[in-house]
């Protein structure tokens, strides 16, 4: 629950036993309540203002028409954009991707690694030291995540188009740091407009949000997230990376470009396209009128990949 909103009982209740049924009739009536349900404010779809109602309008009718969605959406895909736009020296180096648990073989990767289901946003698996894995654990929670249908769960369709794989990365570390600082660049039409930075993520997170130049944007703070109590520093290379993210998220209307920066290497992490499936409570709820501003819908036209990047990476 939002700490920002009021916590209502008997509407929880009533909105988990209606949820399902609810999704099962219609996705647009569940994004409907869902939205009205977190946010509090109608969704209005036909004339959409406001940046979340935006997101909302891009995740039912223009993000699952776009087959380069969800080939940017997918851990494994995105790889391949990536590549043949010539970003490949951004890339986390990869030990593999795996159609299934069993088809991996632990003797042949290092102490450390990432496991990362390539049609879903968290169905991740962090391993500091292989010897202390247990592959039995492990493997019946990715059996569960491999045959979990991501968009259909979430209501974000652009997912269910990927087929679900493991991608196994090279573990990321920095000096300092539980897990790396991230980057989470919102690109607006081609244009970085804000972003937020994750601190302490395994101890105390904390999330500060920021205009593209580092200067506070205290106003979208959202859900409820604590910003920390120290500015986070602007890397030494942050145009590069502001023109990574606009170079590769030109294409699309909005996405999250998330990277890491250590040691003065930039590290592309993923492309989200409906952050928190757009059910966003800001501080400052004018900032969602400005971000829907930021952003120009009505021009969307989806993307086709080749037939043989298609039949690779998507259903």
């Amino acid at each position: 629950m939002n700490p920002n909103l009021p916590d209502n009982k008997l509407k929880r209740f009533f909105g988990e036993l209606l949820r399902r049924p609810i999704k099962a009739l219609s996705k647009t009536a569940y994004v409907k309540l869902q939205y009205r349900y977190i946010t509090h404010h109608k969704l209005n779809l036909k004339h959409p203002t406001r940046y979340t109602e935006k997101l909302q309008h891009l995740r039912l009718y223009e993000y699952p028409q776009d087959d380069l969605v969800s080939l940017c959406a997918s851990r494994d895909g995105v790889r391949h954009y990536l590549e043949e736009n010539g970003f490949s020296q951004y890339l986390i180096q990869i030990y593999g991707v795996f159609d299934d648990f069993s088809d991996i073989d632990f003797a042949q990767l290092p102490d450390k690694f990432a496991l990362k289901c390539t049609h879903a946003s968290g169905f991740n698996l962090f391993c500091h030291d292989k010897a202390k894995l247990d592959l039995q654990a492990a493997k019946a929670k990715f059996d569960q995540w491999l045959a979990t249908n991501y968009g259909k769960m979430t209501v974000e369709p652009h997912y269910s188009k990927i087929k679900p794989r493991i991608i196994v990365e090279q573990l990321l570390e920095e000096p300092g740091q539980i897990a790396p600082i991230e980057y989470k660049i919102h690109v607006f039409n081609g244009k970085a407009r804000n972003l937020y930075v994750v601190r302490g993520r395994g101890q105390d997170i904390r999330y500060d949000e920021l205009y593209i130049d580092f200067s506070p944007f205290d106003g979208s703070q959202f859900n409820g997230w604590k910003k920390s109590d120290t500015p986070p520093v602007k890397p030494e290379n942050w145009d590069e990376v502001v023109w990574f993210a606009e170079k590769a998220s030109a294409p699309f209307p909005f996405v999250r470009f998330d990277v890491y920066d250590i040691d003065g290497k930039i590290y592309f992490s993923e492309m989200t396209f409906t952050p928190a499936k757009g059910t966003l409570i800001l501080d400052d709820d004018q900032v969602d009128f400005q971000m829907g501003e930021w952003l120009n819908i009505e021009d969307f036209q989806p993307h086709l990949v080749p037939a043989g990047v298609r039949d690779q990476y998507l259903k």
